[in-house]
């Protein structure tokens, strides 16, 4: 029987697990303010190198969580009064963005006459935008698209094909087709309403981390975002458009160029003051303030503590304003929830994921152990990133946060391509030696942004070896698969371009986050679990992290082969209640 400490301590852990996983679905409702105003909620960011271009980086913020496709009869749309950009960094040195795409958004009531959004070929709440652009850290603005079109919510076939009582399209995708705009600078942009791309099971989630693996056959996972829309902003950008020099993929040294290396993050703001006037109108004056913002997925649902969600998204990540969040990363709360000295015997759906304790017989990453940090100072890690003359006063900063040597760059300032952070093949069993290189996507900007190096090539969605593990799935063909680890040179291994380098539409960041967090990082370095030998690294410990799922592990609806990648939204009038399940 449990004594009745360790009782209290479950007890204890189960009435505030909730609290810690309650938001694991990316942006969604993700912080108490924003909660009450959708328009202004990102809810996913993406980046990746196009699929069917080599030469271009797609990014997509989307905002408005939970939009029911039959939702009318004021179906959801972007805000007028709500400024969203995205924000991008491509040199380290400089104090804010480097480039800024900015849109807002006007909308026409062409027939106010009636309650239908769309009748006789009018259309209710037409929507159109303005993008602008700056390269001069904000200080003036260039417009690029002066009136782009945004399709109307996709709400049944008389609205949308309907001859004269309707728009008298030849389908939906049609409409997203035309609404595809070319910048005068060279990037593509639709702006939309979509199929929410993101996928988890939130039910599981929300029920003290219940999660239900892919394949469970008594209880199934249930996708809790399926056949719900959002609006996107998409843009397909050159590569030289975002590359600090103007250079384009071809005048990369290599596939992990450290010049090629971008951050990415997405914003919404809304003006200081709000005035209701005699007849309902409404009006907006003074400054725009930061109402929300989007970097790494799941930073402010599963990492940031309920009482600092909503100043977390109201600042930037630039001059240091993340840092005084650095905290939840180097000892994050889910990670008691995978240590049996801790909570973990009170989550059993986390069972499959445990911290190293005793990680090659000497090192222990729990929260508030050493980690590596009884390594300080030693010769071994002379000219490694743990020296403290190249960042070992970051990643090693105390003896008690042991996640600042993996958890903490991955979020705040990507990974380099120097030791330990390379993959255990070719060393020998020492983890602090030079090994197979597989990652570089570092810009030390010490803030929550989604890095990307722009050189690594995109793994074809029809490649066999192709996973929604993204760089795990990498990190384990590059130790495991022969075609990658024969030796410890620079190659290309399919998934390099998966999240966390960048993030696909695909990539079930989901798992990967809940893996990173039980240590699956460090193994691939060679940090391996506690059952590993030098003769068995591949422990049994490691294949239960590697075939962990939180749940459902892709889409719901197929994305496309071509820009903007994402599915069309879900049509209300055919909309079928048991599909929801």
């Amino acid at each position: 029987m449990l004594d009745s400490c360790r009782f209290r301590r479950i007890l204890l852990c189960l009435l505030l697990l909730p609290c810690a996983l309650s938001s694991l679905a990316s942006s969604h409702r993700e912080a108490p303010l924003i909660s009450n105003d959708p328009l202004a909620d990102n809810t996913d960011l993406y980046a990746f190198k196009s699929p069917d271009d080599p030469n271009s980086i797609t990014i997509i913020a989307n905002y408005i969580p939970f939009e029911s496709p039959e939702g009318g009869p004021n179906y959801f749309n972007f805000g007028p009064n709500v400024r969203y950009e995205i924000h991008i960094k491509n040199q380290a040195g400089t104090p804010g963005d480097d480039i800024t795409y900015r849109f807002t958004f006007s909308s026409t009531n062409e027939d106010p006459t009636t309650f239908f959004n769309i009748r006789l070929g009018k259309q209710n709440l037409k929507t159109t935008y303005k993008c602008e652009k700056s390269t001069d850290g904000g200080m003036t603005f260039t417009t690029i698209i002066a009136n782009g079109v945004v399709p109307p919510n996709n709400i049944g076939p008389r609205s949308i094909e309907g001859k004269t009582v309707g728009l008298e399209a030849p389908d939906y995708n049609s409409l997203v087709e035309k609404a595809i705009a070319t910048a005068s600078s060279g990037e593509k942009v639709f702006c939309g309403p979509v199929d929410d791309p993101f996928f988890v099971d939130l039910a599981g989630a929300f029920d003290a981390g219940n999660f239900r693996p892919e394949g469970n056959t008594t209880n199934a996972p249930k996708d809790g975002l399926a056949r719900f829309n959002v609006h996107t902003i998409a843009l397909k950008i050159p590569v030289n458009l975002l590359q600090k020099d103007g250079k384009n993929v071809a005048q990369a040294a290599n596939i992990l160029d450290p010049d090629y290396v971008i951050g990415v993050w997405a914003s919404a703001s809304r003006q200081m003051i709000k005035t209701l006037y005699n007849g309902g109108d409404v009006g907006y004056d003074g400054n725009y303030v930061q109402v929300s913002r989007l970097g790494m997925p799941l930073t402010n649902e599963a990492v940031i503590p309920l009482g600092m969600k909503d100043k977390w998204n109201s600042v930037t990540p630039y001059a240091g304003h993340d840092l005084q969040f650095a905290k939840y990363f180097t000892n994050p709360e889910l990670a008691l929830y995978m240590d049996d000295s801790q909570f973990g015997t009170a989550v059993p759906s986390l069972s499959a994921l445990r911290i190293q304790a005793n990680a090659l017989g000497a090192f222990d990453f729990r929260n508030g152990k050493p980690g590596l940090y009884g390594l300080k100072g030693a010769s071994a890690l002379a000219g490694t990133a743990l020296d403290d003359a190249v960042f070992g006063t970051l990643l090693l900063p105390d003896n008690a946060s042991p996640r600042a040597v993996d958890l903490l760059p991955i979020f705040y300032t990507g990974v380099p391509n120097l030791a330990p952070y390379q993959l255990a093949t070719g060393k020998n069993n020492n983890p602090l030696a030079k090994g197979k290189p597989f990652i570089h996507n570092f810009l030390p900007t010490l803030g929550d942004m989604l890095r990307l190096n722009m050189a690594v090539p995109a793994t074809p969605r029809d490649d066999p070896k192709f996973s929604h593990l993204g760089l795990v799935q990498a990190a384990v063909l590059g130790i495991t698969d022969p075609a990658y680890n024969a030796n410890s040179d620079l190659q290309w291994i399919p998934n390099m371009d998966g999240f966390p380098n960048g993030r696909r539409l695909e990539d079930d960041v989901t798992t990967i986050e809940l893996q990173a967090v039980s240590g699956v990082v460090l193994a691939a370095v060679g940090l391996f679990y506690d059952d590993a030998t030098p003769q068995a690294p591949v422990s049994q410990q490691l294949l239960n992290v590697l075939t962990f799922t939180a749940g459902p592990t892709k889409n719901d609806a197929a994305l496309k082969g071509a820009f903007p990648y994402l599915a069309n939204p879900w049509r209300g009038y055919d909309y079928p209640e048991k599909a929801r399940f």
